[in-house]
């Protein structure tokens, strides 16, 4: 199904960029996956966006690694909305929004970096 920015107002929208071939992405999916649980019952929304040519290889890898969060696969790869909406030249990125869906930083830090001081920062006003 189609998800737009608007539908998440009022949580805070953590949004990972990557592909199944990526290796530097995969590797960050154990602590994509901490921070969900830590964060469970908050007002913060986790979402993955797949550019993935190959659908079904991503398919496959959601159901296998019991994916967490919302798990999305948007058509065109590197020629989609997503990729020149936000001038993403390389995988992982990763974007963080407010509540109001504004842009908060559209090149955050990684799930294996210091987010957790923004989203904490971030929750106190919600």
């Amino acid at each position: 199904k189609e998800i737009k920015l608007s539908d998440l107002k009022g949580k805070l929208v953590y949004v990972d960029v990557w592909a199944t071939w990526c290796g530097p992405c995969k590797r960050e999916i154990p602590h994509l996956e901490k921070l969900h649980h830590a964060y469970s019952g908050k007002a913060i929304e986790f979402v993955s966006v797949s550019i993935d040519e190959n659908k079904e290889a991503w398919e496959k890898m959601v159901k296998d690694k019991n994916l967490v969060g919302t798990q999305l696969h948007i058509d065109g790869a590197w020629e989609s909305t997503i990729t020149k909406d936000y001038n993403i030249n390389g995988i992982p990125r990763f974007m963080l929004f407010d509540k109001d869906g504004n842009i908060v930083d559209a090149n955050a830090e990684r799930p294996s970096g210091k987010i957790k001081e923004s989203f904490d920062g971030l929750l106190t006003s919600i």
